[in-house]
């Protein structure tokens, strides 16, 4: 069986990197590169492939944004801040960057995942792909809740509380793409569900918040979702609102 490459150029110029189950994204621009999230520690080895293939090195990375601090968003960020990369996360956000195991989702997870079966074999991988020991990163609190962000791509900041408190979608208008983070996903690795939805109570911290968060996305009227877990989502945000939304808190 052909195993999927472990990166795909999902639109020009935006990278997806895929490593159990989580995507982090290498966006190349005219003005230079710009990576939206940091994935699990298992990342490292396929950006590096990545970079290589593309004629860079991680030097050449302008700035890491994270859309938010878990574990499994900001797996290679602190290899990358060493290397002299900017890091970049909501203030709201920062100590959990810092900590990223500090926070109490709205249900305990080891229960939850008892009664979601389909979603241990996704947790197993990320386990594997180093989730559990991920070091923090010291991130400069420099995301606004909103305007452009001066990076390579000028991503619009889209502030979108609920999953934490400082989560935040990054539009790039000019392509019509949204990178939603955990905001809106096409798979939840907590239940194995695939299509869009928030995710699960036993990783967010406020479902109702999430919910609300989403007329925010869908005011970008983005064409292409690209999200932190799961395939892109290309026929509008408006329509993948529309299906979390029926979907709702689980």
């Amino acid at each position: 069986m052909t195993m999927p490459a472990p990166w795909v150029e999902d639109r020009p110029g935006f990278f997806r990197i895929t490593v159990a189950a989580t995507n982090c994204y290498l966006v190349r621009a005219a003005d230079g590169v710009t990576l939206v999230d940091a994935g699990l520690p298992a990342s490292r080895k396929v950006l590096d492939a990545l970079l290589q293939h593309l004629g860079l090195r991680a030097q050449d990375i302008d700035a890491v944004l994270l859309t938010h601090g878990h574990f499994d968003h900001v797996g290679v960020a602190r290899s990358l801040h060493a290397s002299g990369v900017p890091v970049r996360v909501h203030a709201a956000d920062r100590r959990l960057a810092r900590h990223p195991y500090r926070y109490r989702p709205a249900v305990a997870r080891v229960p939850y995942l008892l009664t979601h079966p389909s979603g241990m074999p996704i947790i197993g991988r990320m386990a594997a792909a180093g989730a559990l020991a991920v070091r923090g990163v010291d991130a400069e609190a420099s995301v606004p809740p909103s305007g452009v962000m001066d990076v390579p791509g000028r991503p619009t900041v889209v502030h979108t509380p609920g999953h934490t408190d400082g989560h935040c979608a990054f539009f790039f208008r000019a392509h019509g793409v949204l990178l939603s983070g955990d905001a809106l996903v096409t798979l939840d690795p907590y239940t194995g569900v695939r299509g869009p939805q928030i995710v699960a109570n036993a990783a967010t911290k406020d479902a109702a918040q999430s919910l609300r968060s989403l007329d925010a996305l869908e005011s970008t009227g983005a064409a292409v979702v690209l999200p932190g877990h799961g395939d892109p989502w290309r026929t509008g945000v408006a329509a993948a609102v529309q299906r979390a939304r029926i979907v709702g808190e689980h």
